[in-house]
């Protein structure tokens, strides 16, 4: 059973889905005169510069939309999935993550515009919808309801199971403690979190996401400082390896390229979740002035997971010489690399931070999927869902996670078919927005 799991991930994430989100997003790009390039400070007035204040009377902040977004999709990935990138597709697949990436951007410009044109109020009088919404305006409410099916797989899977396991198998290193403990001590704590719906979990993660984030870039930029003259080489050794300069001369360079580009692309899918329709869920609850401005934290959204935190985190490996290290593992890598700045206590860092990601991440997606489970089971039913995703983080602290990893991947690639097509479809809806979003 876990061979066809696995012969089923790779047909799910072949090149043409992969080719089709990078279309997307060049699509958006070019319609747009490369916005998310030409006007950054446009976009960071647009967003940060328009902050408004967190306790709105109309859903939540779009700050906080932004910072629950971020938690869902900035999980172990942005340390540890960068390590094993470049270990499997080696450094050339920085470059084409990072190109996916600023062409993400805009897919996720798009998706955001989308979800808070055809958001709607359900009895809570709470914003709900987002790509729930916009699914099943341009596919029919059929495609609509897979798209919530393959949602609640990924939200039990990639957003939960795998993320718990990484922080029962973290702290079991590190502290010796039991997974069942550690699976019922998390279940607990995020069972009272998500109790309190999109509010609380938008408070939860303002307080953990933005400093924790900036602790681990400056982290991550003090060991690229005092790497600094491997900064350069380690540039260069990108590109050869993106374009296959270094294995032209052995015959090896169309597979050493073609490996490069197939994972660094979907490395940049996983990271930031641009085209798979999740963050619109909790984007498409923001008190907003226009789905435009919106579609701009998504851009940021993006560019803060992938293009700032991934590329800082491949960049400290690199300078640091452990990715070009094949005797160690992805875990060691970055422990070796943290050891220039924390020393012997860079076992500890890693840890606090990869449980926290990882508790952030679960908080976040437990969202996505009860929004789901709302649209399919109804607002009193999404009891029920709770209660499996609290029984599921226990399970997952426990047990081993090839398949659910197999599985994950492929609820992801299933949950974008629906996303992307409606994307496509309501395209026409997006372009007039993206002309305000230039004038924001």
């Amino acid at each position: 059973m876990s061979v066809l799991f696995f012969k089923l991930q790779e047909l799910c994430w072949n090149p043409l889905i992969l080719a089709w989100f990078m279309g997307t997003g060049l699509y958006f790009t070019a319609r747009s005169g490369f916005l998310q390039i030409r006007h950054p400070i446009k976009i960071f007035r647009a967003t940060f510069g328009n902050m408004k204040n967190s306790d709105c009377k109309d859903g939540i902040s779009p700050y906080a939309a932004l910072s629950a977004a971020l938690a869902a999709c900035m999980g172990t990935g942005n340390i540890i999935g960068v390590a094993s990138a470049l270990a499997l597709g080696g450094p050339g697949a920085v470059l084409w993550m990072i190109i996916s990436a600023i062409l993400g951007e805009m897919t996720a410009f798009a998706e955001n515009t989308l979800g808070i044109i055809y958001r709607e109020k359900n009895g809570k009088n709470e914003w709900t919808g987002g790509s729930i919404n916009y699914i099943e305006k341009a596919l029919g409410k059929k495609a609509s309801v897979l798209f919530c099916i393959f949602c609640i797989g990924a939200s039990l899977g990639m957003g939960n199971m795998t993320q718990v396991n990484t922080i029962a198998v973290t702290l079991n290193e590190q502290t010796k403690a039991a997974p069942l403990a550690v699976g019922v001590a998390v279940a607990a704590v995020v069972g009272m979190v998500i109790i309190g719906g999109v509010n609380r979990i938008s408070k939860v993660t303002e307080k953990i996401i933005p400093p924790l984030s900036a602790i681990v870039i400056f982290a991550l930029f003090a060991v690229i400082i005092k790497n600094c003259n491997h900064i350069l080489p380690s540039i260069k050794l990108i590109f050869e390896s993106a374009f296959g300069f270094r294995s032209a001369a052995a015959g090896i360079s169309g597979y050493t390229v073609s490996k490069a580009i197939k994972l660094g692309v979907a490395r940049g899918v996983f990271s930031n979740e641009a085209g798979l329709g999740s963050s619109p869920i909790v984007h498409s609850a923001a008190d907003v002035d226009s789905p435009a401005r919106q579609g701009l934290w998504g851009i940021t959204e993006v560019f803060i997971d992938t293009v700032l935190m991934c590329s800082l985190t491949a960049l400290a490996l690199l300078t640091s010489g452990n990715a070009t290290n094949t005797a160690l593992s992805p875990v060691e890598m970055c422990v070796n690399t943290f050891a220039d700045i924390f020393g012997n206590y860079s076992g500890i860092f890693i840890c606090i931070s990869l449980c926290l990601f990882a508790f952030a991440t679960v908080t976040g997606w437990s969202y996505y999927g009860e929004k789901a489970a709302e649209y399919i089971l109804g607002e009193k039913r999404t009891w029920l869902y709770r209660c499996v995703y609290l029984i599921c983080i226990v399970a997952g602290a426990c047990i081993q996670l090839d398949t659910v990893w197999a599985l994950s991947d492929i609820f992801n690639a299933l949950m974008a078919i629906p996303n992307l097509a409606a994307i496509w479809k309501l395209k026409k809806h997006i372009i007039p927005h993206i002309k305000t979003a230039v004038q924001l």
